[in-house]
């Protein structure tokens, strides 16, 4: 026998064998995936008080850049909500030494890019460039954050385009859903303003976009985090102090109370003639991801609702055909969050949807989760949350998120480990708290005309005009 037929058949037995071994009626099992490692990392405070975090990252000649401040929404004056997004919108739009004009052609011909950006908390400033031109970048960055002019023609450009987006906005049910139910559960906090007036986009002017900039703006309110391939520490440092040390700290008004309404059970009918749909929201305040109960919350929120497998999806889409979507979500604050389940559905429907998505929340409070869906959301979960810190963007928003709330060091590193270590009793624990729909707000937006009767079946119905 010669050597090519004897390493025919020595193939076809050990595919034979391997085939033998493998039992094809059952999925591979998934390993648990190693905890994240963050890479080589450095933290430094400046004597104005700006933090310096510097993350090495050298699979490729980039670097990435965060500057995070705790100057969110929940800073917008009571008559002006929509200024902390105003302020980010416009950062970039023109200072007292460049043109809107120049700052774009500056960060083209450095191949960079630079946006800000206000969320509930904080407002961000964003970019990346390449390696060598991060002194350039840097400056143009130190440039927007200090010298900010706010033009008066991009100011009223501004007020024009966000006019024209609101109207757009105001024409779908989501928005008005979306409106109610963070003002519901979070009350006369500024966390229940979700988006500007017509009325206070009038009133921005130049004055108020610079007051808000240089009340929350400043160094001591700042971190400043760089990511990727840096220049050698002490002169990445230097870069820093060069553009940066001249910002003067200051003293920082308080942040709102965290103080908000009793959780309980209201219903809310939005009028929109015409529609035929109803867009359904079920809330309840929720955690920050500081507290206890937030990783047993994270793993139920996504079992309920949490994606294409999740049991929202899974009934009210699939096996009911309800509705085309059927989700749920955990919007985690800095001192407190939002828990909704989320639905759009016929008109003709809607009590059996409104009943389909209650029975999920009680299925979660009364039973618990079945050991094989709670691995498969711990992988799901798991997973997501290592892939999404693979670029230096996730991995650069994820440091935002852990200066921006607070959280600990170790927060990135231990997440995995948390998720997995969450039991089917904490699930229901969880659920029972912040779940139930006896204690949960409901809001609708349809046609008042076509469903309040519907409605009343579950309870009072208020009933309100999307105006």
């Amino acid at each position: 026998m010669n050597k090519a037929n004897l390493s025919l058949i020595l193939v076809v037995f050990a595919m034979t064998v391997s085939c033998q071994r493998i039992d094809r009626t059952k999925p591979p099992q998934t390993k648990d995936l190693p905890a994240f490692k963050l890479p080589s990392t450095f933290e430094t405070t400046l004597p104005n008080g700006l933090r310096v975090v510097l993350v090495e990252d050298r699979r490729f000649p980039l670097v990435t850049l965060r500057l995070v401040f705790e100057g969110g929404s929940k800073y917008d004056p009571k008559d002006l909500p929509g200024l902390a997004q105003a302020t980010a919108s416009l950062l970039t739009e023109g200072t007292a030494n460049r043109p809107s004009k120049q700052i774009a052609e500056e960060l083209a011909e450095i191949g960079g890019a630079l946006q800000a950006a206000a969320g509930p908390d904080g407002l961000t400033l964003q970019g990346n460039v390449l390696a060598e031109n991060l002194p350039r970048l840097l400056e143009l960055l130190a440039d927007v954050t200090l010298n900010a002019s706010f033009p008066p023609d991009e100011v009223q450009l501004y007020k024009k385009r966000r006019t024209q987006e609101l109207i757009a906005e105001r024409s779908e049910a989501a928005f008005w859903a979306d409106e109610k139910i963070n003002a519901i559960v979070f009350g006369p906090h500024p966390y229940g303003r979700l988006n500007p007036t017509p009325e206070s986009i009038a009133r921005l002017d130049r004055d108020r976009l610079t007051q808000f900039r240089d009340s929350r703006l400043v160094p001591n309110n700042a971190v400043l985090i760089l990511l990727g391939a840096l220049p050698p520490r002490e002169e990445t440092l230097k870069l820093v102090r060069t553009r940066f040390d001249g910002w003067s700290k200051k003293d920082l008004p308080q942040p709102p109370a965290p103080e908000f309404p009793a959780p309980a059970r209201q219903i809310v009918l939005i009028d929109r003639p015409g529609s035929v749909q109803a867009d359904i929201r079920v809330g309840h305040i929720a955690v920050d991801r500081s507290h206890p109960d937030y990783f047993p919350l994270l793993v139920a929120n996504t079992i309920l609702g949490g994606g294409a497998s999740s049991r929202m999806f899974m009934n009210i889409r699939e096996k009911q055909g309800f509705a085309y979507d059927a989700h749920s979500s955990l919007q985690p604050r800095k001192t407190a969050g939002l828990f909704a389940a989320v639905t759009q559905v016929r008109n003709e429907v809607l009590e059996p949807a409104i009943k389909a998505v209650e029975e999920e929340l009680q299925r979660l409070i009364r039973e618990p989760v079945p050991a094989e869906e709670l691995n498969d959301t711990k992988n799901y979960l798991s997973g997501n949350f290592v892939m999404g810190l693979e670029t230096q963007n996730g991995l650069a928003n994820q440091l935002a998120t852990v200066k921006l709330m607070g959280l600990p060091d170790s927060y990135l590193e231990t997440f995995t480990a948390r998720v997995r270590a969450v039991t089917p009793a904490e699930i229901q624990a969880v659920a029972a708290k912040y779940f139930s729909p006896e204690a949960a707000s409901l809001v609708v937006v349809g046609d008042s005309s076509k469903i309040q009767a519907t409605l009343e079946k579950f309870g009072k119905v208020t009933v309100e005009k999307a105006q």
